[in-house]
């Protein structure tokens, strides 16, 4: 009876525990962003979307992101991107990444189921008709997986600035070690008025499209959201720039300091 009682109340104790962890997002939460080419040209949109979904008898969180070229740029450079993943809902690993794309021409489509037990990653290239097996590091994230990973594990109040995260990312046919510096805290302008935020350095790779591998910084809500606020690029040609300019379903309240 004793043991009994023991048992009981060690599994209240680990569930008080556990429960304390307030996720950042849940189903329904949905994010549009307008992009603008240099600072005054209107480039084009995208959104973010968080489903609920089922991927092999397993509930998971489905994310769509869709971006797209809008006004005049998309008569010279026409842009359709769509990436899913469908990620688990208690570690954030994925277990399913689409991307389909056609920038200018430029398309892919391809298809990534992960095996997380066996560090696998399965390629399925539809344009190319091509499968191939890759090994991959234990706990891989996707290309999408990755923001939301890093909203539920950051442990923000004990980041100082200059510290950096790494995260093990597989994209298209490869493993990539993915990085991002914090820079700070700052209060920046917005659509909806003064937000506190958290200001990062993801590091990417130099070449076609951007300038060197410190070309992007993103700034996210100083509160229990994280919501992408802003993203900064300098690409080869020019820069881009994408800003929050709608959103709902947010799980958390949005905190504004000052509205415009």
């Amino acid at each position: 009876m004793k043991k009994s009682l023991l048992i009981i109340l060690i599994t209240l104790f680990v569930q008080s525990v556990f429960s304390q962890k307030e996720s950042s997002f849940d189903v329904g939460e949905w994010f549009r962003f307008e992009m603008s080419y240099s600072g005054f040209l209107k480039a084009g949109e995208a959104t973010l979307t968080v489903k609920n979904a089922t991927y092999k008898n397993k509930p998971v969180y489905h994310v769509v992101g869709k971006g797209w070229t809008t006004g005049a740029i998309k008569w010279f450079f026409k842009v359709e991107d769509r990436y899913e993943s469908y990620f688990d809902k208690q570690n954030i690993m994925p277990y399913k990444f689409i991307r389909d794309i056609n920038e200018g021409g430029h398309t892919k489509n391809i298809e990534i189921d992960f095996d997380q037990v066996k560090h696998k990653a399965y390629v399925n290239n539809i344009k190319h008709n091509k499968q191939k097996v890759f090994d991959t590091k234990p706990n891989i994230q996707d290309m999408v997986s990755t923001f939301y990973y890093l909203r539920e594990n950051l442990d923000i109040p004990t980041l100082k600035e200059g510290d950096e995260v790494h995260v093990d990312m597989f994209f298209d046919d490869e493993n990539y070690g993915f990085k991002l510096k914090y820079l700070g805290k700052e209060t920046i302008d917005t659509e909806f008025g003064k937000i506190r935020a958290l200001k990062f350095r993801p590091y990417v790779m130099a070449g076609r499209v951007f300038k060197e591998e410190e070309s992007l910084t993103l700034w996210v809500s100083n509160d229990k959201n994280k919501v992408p606020l802003r993203i900064q690029a300098d690409l080869a040609v020019g820069s881009l720039r994408a800003d929050l300019n709608a959103f709902k379903g947010l799980k958390h309240p949005f905190k504004i300091v000052a509205k415009n």
